[in-house]
């Protein structure tokens, strides 16, 4: 029995297939905050949780190859368990799980430490990964190293053989849906495919697979049925090739407002809900008069950037990597042809704006990739309300895109990101904040959290009308592109949806100007090229595209080839160089600037000014001050005494002191500076039109 112990049992096979089981136990606890929720995950998918047992144990594998085995083994063990730790953590604050590709911006994880945590839990983090280095030195100095040299024709082919075989195992997993190779919901796969598949695919698994028929003749060849097809769209377009033999618009064309709104569908889809009163009365009463359908998204309950990244480049984020953000990968290191260099190229201006941090998904560096001039941040507005979850309220971009629109003479194309519908829900009721009851479910707490939602939705949908009655007012032609980015996260299934499809939102292309009323279904990545087309504008690789061929059998096929060569490949299309430079990204489209600086009677140091917020801090030359906002002409700074050689400026900083902008110096004494930004008689007409649009509201639109 001994003999067999040993043999059978006491031996590194066994042992390290009993560690893997282990170790993947305990990281599915930690991702699911649950000892409990691991068991269910292991009894109702056993077969995942085999395979990633076996993905943890082909890892460790490694140490067969090495003489210090048991320092390699609990290292290995070690980055498991932290990863599984992580996960946990980063699930405790936000839906996204944790992924390889934040590995690579570790630095701004730094940033957002003290918004999630208190100091003694940043000390615990701290304290955690501090002893886990530590163990694994002392692993390296004190843990036995093997006597025997290793014997590597033995280990190699062994390690090589287990991972064409782990290989062979994935395809057939793959082939039989034991897991998948794309994610429309990366919290969601995480749940149903395991950390450790999830995590090594994000690191494994990313940008676009390098197309079978890619080559510059196949490239040429497209490019030349592209230039064929865009020459036979001139003359029913609003575009006229000049002297130079450089396309422009004929007439002056519209600002295009692209409104993205976080979370928002129709909650009436929902078959077994029933509401009090209608929930979007304001965008039921647009669909049936302005062109409308459905829009496919490439993600449900999460992945805001990636339904963004879409509808701007007009890419097809299916042909990437699973759950990968290309905010987070390739955008970093290229730009990108967008709807925004399209339409520089024909004189518009490119703004972003976004109620929510400027750094969330690093846009802030994200947006000079795909070509705006400026972005407006939460950090440039004035938001005095927020969600009872803490997220501003989209009433609050309606001056931003206003000023947007008024900060240029020409067209202005606004891509207006919303975050009031963010998650999560409560699932109690909040007091105060339901004028719209609901009913039609047994689970009262996801009821609860339906309702909260319904009523976020609500405000929004009359926001929509405000955001519509003011640019009624104002003498431009627009168009305004209303769409929710994904489904809310509330465990929505196809079954319980009167449309079938939990990957479907709508979208609303209202205008001024009486364009023809055009309904169809499309793609998140169609939707900018579908805009164009019914503005007369075909131009644009992707975008002339996306017009022209999308009822084409090798649409797609092609659509990965395009997407491959102006991203990863030799930029054929291009004739191989890349024509889009990153653009010098305003933050915020009104100048912040400081017009005087003294000491008041009380003593206390005042800045005046001009479009100062709560997120201003007085610079006093290299010191950042503490700051009181007293209101947008107005800022205090504390025990400071004024000295007539210090210099000021105003930098705008996130809730995490990252720095997104720096006003011009001030000093005591200088001349005064004409800092008029606008027209005064466009300014006085823009004012006026806000203030009756606020309250063309009373009663709403829908009434």
């Amino acid at each position: 029995m001994k003999e067999m112990i040993k043999k059978y049992l006491y031996n590194n096979y066994t042992i390290s297939l009993l560690v893997a089981i282990l170790l993947n136990f305990l990281i599915e606890s930690f991702s699911r905050h649950s000892v409990v929720a691991a068991l269910n995950y292991l009894v109702h998918s056993p077969l995942v949780f085999l395979y990633n047992t076996l993905l943890i144990l082909l890892t460790l594998s490694i140490s067969l190859l090495v003489r210090r085995k048991v320092f390699t083994f609990t290292a290995i063990s070690v980055i498991w368990l932290a990863g599984g730790i992580t996960n946990g953590i980063v699930l405790n604050n936000r839906v996204t799980p944790f992924t390889a590709n934040e590995l690579k911006l570790i630095s701004s994880t730094f940033d957002i430490l003290e918004k999630y945590f208190s100091k003694f839990q940043i000390g615990l983090i701290i304290l955690g990964v501090a002893l886990a280095l530590i163990g694994v030195v002392i692993a390296f100095f004190k843990a036995p190293k093997s006597k025997d040299k290793v014997n590597y024709k033995k280990a190699v082919p062994m390690f090589l053989g287990g991972i064409l075989c782990f290989f062979c195992l994935t395809q057939g997993a793959l082939k039989t849906n034991v897991v998948a190779s794309y994610f429309g919901n990366i919290a969601f796969a995480y749940l149903d495919y395991g950390f450790p598949y999830c995590f090594t695919n994000t690191l494994l698994n990313t940008g676009i697979t390098r197309p079978a028929n890619y080559s510059e003749a196949s490239v040429d060849q497209l490019k030349e049925q592209l230039a064929s097809s865009e020459s036979t769209t001139i003359g029913g377009s609003n575009l006229v090739a000049n002297n130079d033999n450089q396309l422009m618009l004929q007439k002056k064309a519209p600002n295009i407002i692209m409104l993205q709104l976080e979370s928002f569908f129709d909650p009436t889809y929902m078959k077994d809900l029933k509401f009090s009163e209608d929930p979007v009365p304001n965008f039921r009463k647009l669909k049936e008069q302005f062109s409308s359908g459905f829009l496919t998204v490439p993600s449900v309950g999460a992945g805001t950037a990636n339904t963004e990244f879409e509808a701007i480049s007009g890419m097809n984020l299916e042909f990437f990597g699973a759950g990968e953000y290309p905010y987070k990968s390739i955008l970093r290191k290229t730009t990108a042809e967008t709807i925004n260099y399209d339409l520089k190229d024909l004189g518009y201006s490119t703004h972003a704006i976004h109620n929510n941090k400027g750094t969330f998904y690093s846009r802030q560096k994200v947006f000079k990739m795909l070509g705006f001039d400026t972005f407006t941040s939460v950090e440039y507005m004035n938001v005095e309300e927020l969600t009872p979850r803490g997220w501003a309220k989209d009433k609050y971009l309606i001056k931003p895109i206003l000023d947007a629109l008024k900060s240029t003479e020409n067209s202005d194309y606004i891509y207006t990101i919303s975050v009031q519908g963010h998650g999560d829900y409560p699932s109690t009721p909040v007091e105060n904040h339901s004028k719209i009851k609901l009913s039609g479910f047994d689970d009262t707490e996801r009821l609860n959290s339906f309702e909260y939602f319904t009523n976020e939705i609500h405000e929004m949908d009359t926001f929509i009308a405000e955001l519509i009655s003011a640019l009624s007012l104002i003498n431009e032609d627009t168009v305004l592109v209303m769409y929710g980015d994904h489904l809310p996260t509330l465990d929505i299934t196809n079954e319980e949806l009167a449309n079938g499809d939990m990957f479907q939102t709508e979208y609303i292309i209202w205008n001024n100007f009486g364009l023809e009323k055009q309904d169809a279904n499309i793609e998140a990545y169609q939707l900018g090229a579908h805009v164009l087309d019914q503005l007369g504008i075909h131009h644009g690789t992707l975008t002339n595209y996306h017009q022209q061929f999308k009822d084409e059998a090798d649409y797609q096929e092609n659509l990965k080839l395009l997407q491959y060569d102006m991203l990863y490949g030799e930029r054929y299309v291009y004739d191989g160089v890349n024509p889009y430079e990153p653009t010098k990204l305003q933050m915020g489209v009104n100048e912040i600037s400081i017009s005087e600086v003294y000491q008041d009677e009380e003593g206390q140091f005042i800045v005046k000014g001009q479009n100062f917020t709560d997120s201003s801090r007085v610079k006093i030359n290299d010191n950042a001050h503490e700051t009181i906002y007293v209101d947008s002409n107005t800022l205090k700074v504390p025990d400071y005494t004024l000295n007539e050689e210090d210099q000021f400026s105003i930098q705008q900083v996130t809730v995490t002191n990252h720095v997104l902008s720096t006003s011009a110096k001030y000093k005591v004494g200088q001349e005064e500076e004409n800092n008029q930004f606008y027209d005064q008689g466009f300014e006085e007409g823009y004012q006026a039109g806000y203030q009756a649009a606020l309250e063309a509201m009373n009663p709403p639109m829908s009434e």
